[in-house]
Order: structure tokens, then sequence, then C-alpha cells
């Protein structure tokens, strides 16, 4: 399907400027169906200010899904099915705060995963934003990501962007309505080919096609859909048998 990607390139202007321009997504864009959400966050800007004088802006390219009803969702489980009452146990648990508000976790005790709740309250769901194209602030960037060797590298994966944006679990639970750091509706659109896969890094539900992203975007990132990480394993191991 085609949705919009904008582009945007203008430094020069103050940071008035673009604090004026930024129409910012509201509750109501989240309190949606997860599966809304997600495709429909690519082409929006994320938003990152606070850092030395100018915002840091991103083009969401790459997106996850995750719902309550997923097994590779960090929520899955803590409901109770007699009752549906929520467990009180887990970092899963804050999963069923405000639509709009940060879910942030650390994975391989380095890397940050910004997400973003969707449905109503009570209700699990999450975002995760997988990539962005840095728009403006990518001095900044640079700076956050020495381990970059090509512009490319900046932002095209979870890891990647949450380092070149600074962002970890300070934002945690914390609303991402509002500076410092927040999802903005683009200026200029532009119509971009949507693709869809199986989700990144996962050993569950991978026959899911719930990852959404800019098809052809260089800063989508490399990875394997696990789909198909799943079945190079098979594979291998066949090999190994027949050896």
């Amino acid at each position: 399907m085609l949705s919009s990607c904008n582009t945007l390139r203008d430094e020069s202007q103050p940071v008035a400027g673009w604090f004026m321009k930024f129409d910012r997504l509201g509750a109501s864009f989240f309190d949606r169906p997860t599966l809304e959400v997600a495709p429909d966050l690519l082409g929006k800007w994320l938003v990152r200010t606070g850092i030395e004088k100018r915002p840091l802006v991103g083009r969401i390219v790459e997106t996850e899904a995750y719902t309550g009803d997923d097994p590779a969702f960090h929520a899955w489980g803590i409901v109770d099915p007699p009752t549906g009452l929520v467990q009180p146990s887990g970092r899963g648990y804050d999963l069923f705060g405000p639509p709009g508000r940060g879910y942030v976790y650390l994975i391989y005790g380095m890397y940050w995963m910004l997400n973003v709740m969707t449905e109503r309250e009570g209700v699990a769901g999450c975002v995760l934003i997988r990539a962005v194209e840095p728009l403006a602030g990518e001095a900044l960037m640079w700076e956050r990501r020495p381990a970059a060797r090509k512009p490319t590298d900046l932002t095209s994966g979870p890891g990647k962007l949450t380092q070149a944006l600074e962002i970890d679990k300070a934002f945690h639970r914390s609303s991402l309505l509002e500076p410092p750091l927040f999802f903005a509706e683009p200026e200029d659109e532009v119509a971009h080919r949507v693709a869809t896969s199986s989700r990144i890094g996962i050993t569950r539900a991978v026959e899911r096609q719930w990852r959404f992203y800019c098809d052809g975007n260089p800063f989508v990132s490399p990875g394997i859909p696990s789909d198909l990480a799943a079945a190079n394993r098979r594979k291998a191991r066949r090999r190994t048998r027949r050896a």
C-alpha cells in the first residue's frame, strides 16, 4: 500500500521557528488498535528536544506492532483469564497504561528500545520504533553514534536511534505527547510504499507479519525477519543431520 513519507532538510532556521511548526500527535492517535497505529506512524516525525540548541528530528521508516494476545509481547500471559485482572508483576504490567506513554527497556545490557503505548488505558499494546531517517540535528546524532561509519548507520535500528537521539530509561512511562520527546505530523508528504514482514529478533509468533517499513528506504534496519531466520535455522539443522 502507499502511505506518506516526507522529506525535510533545513537546519538554518532558529529553534523558535521549529517549535512553531511541530504539529504534535495527540493521545487520540495512539488510542486505537495497535495494528492501525504501527503502519500509520510511518512517515511521522520523532522529535527530541532539550539537547543543546536544536531539536533532533527523524522520519519514522520502520515499526513493529505488539498486542496483548501476542506470545512475543512483554505483557503476554499476565492477565488472569477467569477474572480479567492484570497481575501487577514484571515490566509487562507497565504496558496497560495510557496511550501515548513511553515503554523503554534495555537489551543486551546496552541498547534501549523505544516503544509507544497504544490502545485504550487498561488494554496492553505498543509499537516499537525500529528505525528513523535523520531530518535535522544530524551533527548531534553523529556525536552520539561514534560507531557509525556512514549516514545510514546513524539510526537504522532501534538501538541506534535511541543512541543518536539520546533516549534512555528516563522516558519509560513518560508521556511522548510533548517535549522533550514526541511524535509530530510531517510538513510535506510524499507517497511511499509500505511493506510488511515478520518482526525481527523474536522466537514466538514469527508467522505474524507485524513489521511495517517504508520499502526501499536506506535507513530501514538490515535485520532478518524472524520467520526467515527460523527457516534458515531449520535448514542448517537438516544439513547437520545429513552430514
